[in-house]
């Protein structure tokens, strides 16, 4: 049986979406949400095809949570919903782990600031008993797609400000030893799938150390090249993945 595949990428900020490629079906640098019912377009052979629509999320776990769920709400509603979420875009990387131009898929998505400051230290919103500050994608997919893109996996860390000092990268890796990344979306996106249950995962693109700042070394055209590449070798797996086999 063919199986029909849909997705939608969210891009961060148009800057960065023009760099992707807009006429590029496999060039998503932002949130994709890839689906599985009726829209795809089909080759010669009869075999599926993605049909990726690219859209601006924003910047911020806020922002990329309403503008995820508003798509996937979008997509029910329609009939068409869903299969997976990916977000997808550039990041910080944990040196040396994750250099720059590396390509890093999470096997952890993890909200790293969201939590309460108290005299003996940070509790996260999980410890403070008010939520979870994790989720955690497919192992397999996670498995499958790391191996296509010749990916290294880890924790990746969603934070609202981002990191520009040594102290604060030392006590991030202190709270979270897997971490290879940092982003400023994923949490939002994985909350938002979470939702409508829906699987998520998380693709970064390492465009820069994630320690003191400066703005010199970041190489943000050769992360989105190298997130290009990866995301093009991804294809065949989300055309094969089938979310009820997990």
């Amino acid at each position: 049986m063919v199986t029909a595949l849909r997705a939608l990428s969210l891009e961060s900020d148009d800057e960065a979406l023009g760099a992707a490629g807009r006429a590029h079906p496999f060039r998503p640098s932002g949130t994709t949400a890839h689906g599985g019912s009726g829209a795809a377009a089909h080759g010669g052979d009869g075999a599926a095809v993605l049909d990726v629509q690219v859209i601006t999320v924003g910047v911020g776990p806020a922002l990329a949570a309403a503008s995820t769920a508003s798509a996937l709400t979008a997509a029910s509603l329609q009939g068409t919903p869903y299969d997976l979420v990916v977000s997808a875009g550039i990041g910080g990387g944990f040196q040396p782990e994750a250099p720059v131009g590396a390509l890093v898929v999470a096997d952890e998505i993890v909200a790293a600031d969201l939590g309460a400051e108290t005299p003996d230290g940070f509790l996260s919103v999980t410890e403070l008993g008010f939520g979870t500050v994790r989720h955690h994608p497919p192992e397999d997919l996670v498995r499958r797609v790391a191996g296509a893109a010749g990916a290294r996996t880890g924790a990746v860390l969603t934070v609202s400000t981002v990191t520009g000092t040594a102290a604060r990268a030392t006590a991030l890796r202190e709270r979270h030893p897997t971490a290879l990344a940092e982003a400023m979306e994923g949490f939002g996106v994985a909350e938002a799938a979470g939702a409508h249950g829906v699987p998520v995962l998380e693709i970064r693109a390492i465009s820069n150390p994630v320690g003191p700042r400066d703005r010199a070394a970041w190489r943000i055209g050769d992360a989105l090249a190298a997130l290009t590449e990866g995301f093009g070798k991804l294809v065949p797996v989300l055309e094969s993945w089938n979310r009820h086999d997990q």
